[in-house]
């Protein structure tokens, strides 16, 4: 949290302990913060979820794909983000979220008004970052396309299959970083060799590492990790909806995530481009987590 560095007079930070993990810690959210923050000008809640009961309250949400396609979940979520989000939204004495395309969702699935603030690209992400302990812990010996995104549906990993078939002749493998959420619902993707959770600490050599990033992501309120490979140098492919190409700008190739074969041709282009690359740096440098921290201390009153 850069909250507290930028101020230490004006932020602490609340965390559940460890006896409210997992579904427990909803409870500590709606129950007992509201009561540890009772003197708190503002609670500033950055993960879509924020407790009904607390007047001061600030929440970020980074998108509405619960209610924008519920198939995309499993009906239990669905439901409960289709009970809760609207409720959450409108009590809130603050909306913030984190692109232009958002804000709109926001405004008609929600009815209300948000300030948007993007997100930032962390310092570690870089061209220097070392590509090595990632191939070594994750045992990648061949040129890599790399995708990070959870499985689940609207990541639409499964539209890679083709592309992954046709690069392999060419001794190339797609791999995706991201663990499985059992909230959500996701076809499988065999062709796209799949890494499961990467350490936090080999994600810059991962990204520096790869030929090329692709994103076919359905519906993405932002795309932080397109600017993540961005910064470390690698060409991106990303979807041509939702908030991609207003994060991406100019410095992606964007696609329709529906057409395998578009998909496979962007990657060969990416993977060839030196000036994609360029621009993918520049983009990058222009979110930084600096700025965010600013723009929402200056939302608070700061």
């Amino acid at each position: 949290m850069r909250l507290p560095k930028l101020a230490p007079q004006r932020y602490v930070v609340a965390a559940p302990s460890a006896a409210f993990s997992h579904r427990l810690g909803h409870l500590w959210e709606q129950a007992i913060l509201p009561l540890q923050a009772r003197r708190a000008r503002w609670l500033l809640c950055p993960a879509n979820l924020a407790p009904l009961a607390h007047p001061r309250t600030a929440v970020v949400i980074h998108d509405a794909a619960p209610l924008r396609n519920p198939s995309w979940y499993s009906g239990t979520y669905a439901r409960a983000q289709h009970a809760l989000l609207p409720r959450i939204a409108r009590r809130a004495r603050l909306v913030i979220t984190v692109s232009e395309f958002s804000r709109a969702e926001l405004r008609e699935l929600l009815g209300v008004d948000a300030h948007v603030v993007a997100g930032g690209v962390d310092e570690r992400f870089t061209p220097d970052a070392d590509p090595g302990p990632a191939r070594r812990v994750h045992a990648l010996e061949r040129p890599y396309v790399l995708t990070v995104a959870s499985r689940t549906t609207r990541k639409n990993i499964e539209i890679l299959v083709p592309a992954a078939r046709a690069l392999a002749a060419d001794g190339i493998e797609i791999v995706a970083a991201g663990g499985d959420r059992p909230q959500f619902r996701a076809p499988g993707a065999a062709a796209v060799r799949a890494l499961g959770h990467v350490d936090d600490d080999l994600l810059p050599g991962l990204y520096a590492g790869a030929k090329a990033f692709v994103l076919p992501s359905l519906y993405e309120g932002f795309g932080l990790t397109c600017l993540e490979a961005m910064a470390c140098g690698t060409p991106v492919v990303a979807a041509d909806r939702a908030a991609l190409p207003e994060t991406c700008g100019d410095a992606a190739l964007l696609v329709d995530p529906t057409d395998p074969a578009a998909i496979e041709r962007a990657l060969r282009d990416a993977i060839a481009s030196d000036e994609l690359r360029a621009r993918g740096v520049s983009r990058a440098a222009g979110f930084t987590w600096d700025a965010t921290t600013r723009r929402i201390d200056a939302l608070l009153g700061g």
